[in-house]
């Protein structure tokens, strides 16, 4: 039996720092370590400022999710206040949410994710030359298209949030402006253009028809617009197969409104649908260059261990749900909505393939979702409602960012944060081991993963790791 270790990273075209340590027996990975190498510090930061400071620090963490992380912050503070948005103001904060999530789903297929198949490696495949002419860094015909098309959706954002990234738009009581009839009609215009480009370039058939596909084997029989492009590679590189999950997904519920969730909030466990029990999230940092003891967030702590001891290997703590580590982001969502596709996805082993068709699933879903938020708009109707923050009080802002579950917990105490905790996405998927020695969903998936000899930075590695679409500037506060 041959044996090696191999360090791989940095990532390119990651947000952050990330490093992944493997072991590697007869060619393929039969030990992960990830690393997040990078300590923030945000929730140190907010120590003994007023609550408010929150909304306007929070967003900071991040340049491609700031809207997530406002969000949190407003759930979170409006919590404490005892106050919720007004239905109107509740349905522009997701329509502005939604446009964010749905611009850093496009950003990673075209920008982050497709581009590692016009390497030369695959250039035996009947699919690579038409790859290189769509995604090639820079040069794609394709990448250029979708950030165009995503700098046109992004004018939602300008008219309703006022800027992008780190808008303070949004807020415990619903969104700071309320739009005219003729903004309306701007919103639903920047939304009938971003459908144009969809349905041409990306899936080239209508949205309805793309998710009504029912099943893994429909969906990889699909062949039109630039998601039949990345599914003939999928099919001819079997990544079904690649980056398996194990099966249990998280989702708080994204874009929270009067009537309920966009997409459904819960757990998808032993093929079954349950509540999210939050009282039983703990962060781990048993393998964290963290002091302290594993806590609920609601009660935990952030102290960086300066000496970097062992057994500690990365400055992310481990959250556990029931003591069990869980798979966040799009496909998560829409298993634990219901969605018929990703059901059968996850079934199927919940690997690469489903996560990135997942994610264009999502993009279909979310654009129908963001024209019925807009031909909803009632310009009339009241878009805020104020309250006072409370000396005391404590409260969770549960959102769902493009890469799955985030939640912010504050406590307030004399008029003042005293304990302010986040869990992001990236920091549920990419966890390090717990005090189980149970290793996070990334260092899982990449267990099997195939490594030739040559392979400094693996192609199935990088394919897994981005199939999980990491921000790891949002993993360690």
């Amino acid at each position: 039996m041959s044996a090696a270790k191999l360090v791989v990273g940095p990532f390119n075209r990651v947000e952050g720092d990330l490093e992944v340590h493997l072991d590697i027996s007869d060619g393929v990975v039969s030990s992960a370590k990830v690393n997040a190498p990078l300590y923030r510090g945000f929730e140190r930061m907010l120590e003994g400022r007023d609550p408010c400071d929150a909304l306007t620090i929070t967003p900071r963490i991040c340049g491609i999710c700031s809207i997530s992380q406002s969000a949190a912050a407003a759930r979170a503070l409006g919590a404490a206040m005892g106050l919720r948005p007004t239905p109107q103001g509740e349905s522009m904060a997701a329509l502005i949410h939604a446009v964010e999530n749905v611009s850093d789903h496009l950003t990673h297929f075209y920008l982050f994710f497709m581009p590692d198949f016009a390497r030369p490696a695959y250039a035996s495949h009947d699919w690579h030359d038409k790859v290189l002419q769509r995604f090639t860094a820079m040069e794609g015909s394709g990448a250029r298209a979708a950030v165009e098309a995503r700098a046109s959706l992004m004018h939602i954002l300008g008219l309703m949030a006022g800027k992008w990234p780190h808008t303070l738009a949004i807020q415990p009581g619903g969104v700071t402006r309320t739009p005219t009839p003729a903004e309306r009609m701007r919103i639903l215009s920047s939304l009938r253009s971003f459908r144009r480009f969809l349905e041409r370039d990306l899936f080239g058939a209508a949205l309805e028809d793309f998710t009504a596909l029912p099943s893994q084997d429909a969906l990889l029989d699909w062949h039109k617009g630039d998601a039949g492009l990345f599914l003939r590679a999928a099919a001819s590189l079997e990544l079904w197969r690649m980056g398996q999950g194990a099966g249990r997904y998280l989702s708080f519920g994204a874009y929270p409104m009067a009537d309920g969730h966009g997409f459904a909030r819960g757990i998808w466990q032993d093929d079954a649908l349950a509540d999210v029990t939050l009282d039983t999230i703990q962060e781990d940092v048993s393998h964290a260059w963290m002091l302290g003891a594993a806590a609920h967030p609601a009660r935990g702590l952030t102290e960086p261990d300066e000496d970097m001891r062992a057994p500690g290997y990365s400055w992310c703590k481990a959250p556990r749900l029931s003591g069990l580590p869980m798979e966040c982001g799009a496909l998560a969502r829409q298993v634990v909505d219901g969605q018929p596709l990703a059901r059968d996805l996850a079934a199927k082993g919940g690997g690469v393939l489903a996560r990135v068709g997942a994610r264009l699933l999502e993009i279909a879903r979310t654009q129908i979702l963001m024209e019925d938020l807009a031909h909803a708009i009632e310009p009339s109707a009241q878009f805020m409602t104020q309250g006072d923050v409370p000396a005391q009080g404590e409260g969770a802002g549960l959102v769902e960012a493009a890469r799955g579950a985030l939640g912010h917990w504050l406590r307030i105490e004399g008029g003042r944060i005293v304990s302010y905790q986040i869990i992001a996405p990236t920091t549920w998927n990419f966890s390090p081991r717990d005090s189980a020695g149970v290793p996070g969903p990334l260092e899982a998936a990449l267990v099997g993963a195939k490594v030739a000899k040559s392979e400094e930075t693996p192609l199935s590695v990088q394919h897994i790791v981005r199939s999980f679409d990491p921000c790891m500037v949002c993993t360690v506060h």
